[in-house]
């Protein structure tokens, strides 16, 4: 599972996000956002903003480091907001941590990443149905000249429907993916080609090994599936039938 470093301080609220994520201080002396259990989205966003940068690593693309940053709940009694401090003792424990890449700015278009890159952002939005990456919410960073994917937590809309149960992945596997608003779509190159690297790279045991990073803890039991292993083959299932289907394929990859 993905590395656990403990908070030691509270730095300041990111208000840009609609979830309140906050900069933290860790023992490791790194500097980490932090996308808190405790918000109203809960742990599925955690969940799914771990299994779709695990994907993005595998397919070459550039994402921040995560780890599994410990809250105490002490660290809120020295905060002064009140909203805050109730978000840090609603989220004591294991929260999300992603590595902070000081001096990075939001993509604004000046400088398009080159063709195969697009598509292959294109590709990976498109198979975990990301809803955001729209000029709206590009959720792009520019560090060092080279563009770096956040915020997945809108991916893999599935599992909110798991209430009463784990759902059908071929009802998934088959929902198609509207691209007309993305915010690369116009510097992507050919996505055909894309797509038939990602299906060789992507495969079962890949799937395996990505769900592997996610902590039990974000893992909650919905009816009939109890244990973190069995959600984690859930989620394989629904990740192996999406990609055994071209549905959801911009242009059918054409």
């Amino acid at each position: 599972m993905i590395e656990t470093v403990a908070v030691t301080r509270y730095v300041l609220p990111l208000r840009e996000g609609g979830s309140l994520p906050g900069v933290v201080e860790g023992e490791d002396l790194g500097t980490y956002v932090c996308k808190f259990r405790g918000a109203g989205q809960g742990v599925r966003v955690l969940v799914a903003e771990v299994v779709v940068a695990g994907l993005a690593r595998r397919l070459g693309l550039r994402t921040p480091r995560l780890v599994q940053l410990d809250l105490d709940p002490e660290i809120a009694r020295y905060e002064a907001d009140e909203e805050v401090q109730d978000l840090l003792k609603a989220s004591t424990g294991p929260n999300l941590g992603i590595d902070f890449l000081p001096g990075a700015f939001g993509y604004d278009g000046t400088h398009p990443p080159p063709a195969g890159e697009a598509a292959s952002v294109l590709w990976l939005d498109a198979f975990t149905a990301n809803v955001d990456r729209s000029w709206r919410n590009p959720n792009l960073l520019v560090w060092h000249g080279d563009l770096w994917l956040i915020d997945h937590g809108a991916s893999l809309y599935f599992h909110h429907g798991w209430s009463g149960g784990i759902g059908d992945p071929a009802r998934f596997a088959a929902q198609p993916w509207d691209a007309s608003d993305h915010v690369l779509r116009r510097h992507a190159g050919d996505l055909a080609e894309v797509d038939a690297r990602a299906r060789e790279q992507l495969t079962p045991d890949v799937m395996v090994e990505v769900l592997a990073d996610v902590p039990d803890v974000w893992l909650e039991p919905v009816p009939g599936v109890e244990s973190p292993d069995a959600l984690r083959a859930a989620y394989v299932d629904f990740l192996t039938a999406r990609l055994g289907s071209t549905a959801w394929l911009p242009g059918g990859g054409s």
